[in-house]
């Protein structure tokens, strides 16, 4: 079975150690599935390639925008998140926060997410428990117990301390979304004439792009009158 990964990333420069590290936690967690039997489709959203669309739904009411609305129907069907932000005045930078902003409420339901963050200094490191963790589980989500931050220092001569903390978050991840028979995709049914199906615990997780339940048209609901 195919399991589908959506990494989130919110790194602002060209190469970014917050797209690297979303990569390597990526990969990580591909090899632990595969072990499991199973295998991954990854996703990568790069926010800033969708900083003007997500200005736009800001500052409009969150009007129909076909880039965004495809990122949300993907994220919402996925099987597990890596939500990886840069830190930015001792919290997750503005971009990040703006693209779960513009989600559904219930988008994220039950999800798996792998929460992560990047800095100059290991001295923002609890920013993923003070900041990043309470914005997922405001959101329902299901946040892993191991977030990994990683500091500059940390891509050069702590290499090897930041690679068991990419495992070891990377198996909880894996585990996880394994852990249902169909998957979560299995369980994403939103969209005109089909009403969102529950997830394993019953919930249900919608994109706010699709309308359900669908709308009757004018001609169904008339039908059967003569005007008179």
């Amino acid at each position: 079975m195919t399991r589908h990964l959506v990494v989130v990333a919110a790194g602002l420069s060209n190469p970014s150690t917050t797209s690297l590290l979303g990569e390597r936690l990526a990969e990580a967690v591909t090899a632990q599935v595969g072990g499991r039997g199973e295998s991954v489709e990854v996703e990568y959203v790069e926010l800033r390639d969708l900083a003007v669309n997500l200005a736009h739904a800001m500052t409009t009411g969150g009007l129909p925008d076909p880039v965004l609305d495809d990122v949300k129907r993907k994220l919402s069907a996925a099987d597990g998140l890596i939500a990886v932000t840069p830190v930015f005045k001792a919290s997750y930078a503005g971009l990040f926060k703006s693209f779960f902003d513009v989600l559904d409420q219930d988008a994220l339901v039950d999800m798996p997410v792998l929460i992560a963050a990047t800095a100059g200094t290991p001295r923002h490191s609890l920013v993923l428990d003070h900041a990043v963790r309470p914005l997922f589980t405001y959101m329902h989500a299901t946040v892993l117990p191991t977030g990994v931050f990683a500091a500059t220092e940390d891509f050069g001569s702590d290499e090897a301390g930041l690679e068991r903390r990419i495992n070891r978050a990377a198996g909880e991840l894996a585990t996880a979304m394994v852990s249902t028979q169909t998957g979560v995709a299995g369980f994403m049914q939103e969209g005109l004439g089909a009403a969102p199906a529950p997830t394993p615990t019953g919930r249900v997780r919608r994109t706010g792009v699709d309308m359900t339940p669908a709308v009757t048209d004018f001609t169904s609901l008339l039908r059967g009158h003569d005007g008179s």
